[in-house]
């Protein structure tokens, strides 16, 4: 079991990827550096070679994909992500090694957003999204975390052995912050500096289309892990609906003593029917959400007697 490995997922960023490669040599001596070239057309892997990392190929496109192989293929006592486009100084990452190594950290964020990202990157979507998916996790799920969408993290070898990796894409930060956050994971933000890409490397976060996927993601995981607060939502919004349409109806009964829009009468009757039946799926839900979290500390215990041997 290496005692740090550094993660660089990498697609097509052979003008940046041996200064990183070198960086994290430079910063963490001892780390074993392993770049997962993620089907590039350049020369990124031989380059990443070629600087002295141990390079291995994910042929599913898509950062969640190379995640999902490299937490299953590398064991370490602690894992240092970072992306392999030069926009996060390696400076900081022997802090955050440490607080995983010597403070039993389960997730170290890499906190660009109370430093220099929002002078530094020139999409101002991008800073819209990441200050808007902050905000929404951190009030959906209580927590503080400072940076959610940052590709800089450190994490235990038990977070890496038990976090489900279910997205493809770029919305894998997301779901790794949720995943932390709802099991009451040891999470550790240290502020980093950010630099934005060099004059000729092209993002691959694409504004519209990945901000779409992490909003849909966040839904989804507030619905998997919260799902009596999701349906007692909807249940509450089909109550307003049914009740809105009701009152003219039971207004013009109490007057006339007649019910003259019967149709409107029976859907909303339907309507309140279905806000039940949510509410009371909410409640099966979460009571199986809260067997899945005893099983979840349960496989916990056994990964760090694991990691122990």
């Amino acid at each position: 079991m290496d005692r740090i490995a550094v993660l660089i997922p990498c697609y097509n960023e052979e003008m940046t990827i041996e200064k990183v490669v070198k960086d994290a040599r430079a910063n963490l001596p001892d780390a074993v550096i392993y770049v997962y070239d993620n089907n590039s057309t350049d020369r990124t892997a031989e380059i990443a070679a070629n600087a002295g990392a141990v390079v291995r190929k994910e042929h599913l496109q898509g950062k969640g994909n190379v995640i999902r192989r490299m937490f299953r293929e590398i064991n370490a006592q602690c894992y240092i992500m970072i992306d392999g486009d030069d926009t996060y100084p390696l400076e900081f990452a022997q802090e955050m090694a440490d607080l995983v190594l010597n403070e039993q950290a389960d997730m170290v964020v890499g906190d660009r957003l109370s430093s220099t990202y929002f002078t530094e990157n020139k999409r101002p979507f991008h800073n819209f999204g990441n200050s808007f998916v902050r905000f929404s996790i951190n009030r959906l799920f209580k927590s503080d975390i400072k940076d959610i969408m940052t590709g800089y993290r450190a994490f235990s070898f038990s977070f890496a052995k038990t976090f489900p990796v279910l997205s493809k894409g770029f919305e894998i930060e997301t779901e790794m912050t949720i995943h932390a956050v709802y099991n009451n994971m040891d999470v550790r933000n240290v502020v980093v500096e950010y630099r934005d890409r060099p004059e000729g490397s092209i993002s691959k976060l694409s504004t519209y289309s990945d901000g779409i996927k992490v909003i849909g993601t966040i839904v989804k995981l507030f619905k998997n892990y919260k799902p009596f607060a999701f349906f007692s939502i909807i249940a509450l919004i089909l109550v307003l609906v049914s009740t809105g349409f009701f009152i003219p109806v039971f207004v013009e009964y109490l007057k006339t003593g007649l019910v003259e829009r019967f149709p409107t009468l029976i859907v909303c009757g339907f309507v309140l029917l279905a806000a039940i039946q949510s509410f009371f799926s909410g409640m099966i839900l979460s009571t199986m959400a809260n067997k899945n979290r005893r099983d979840f500390e349960q496989t916990l215990i056994n990964i760090r007697l694991l990691e122990d041997k």
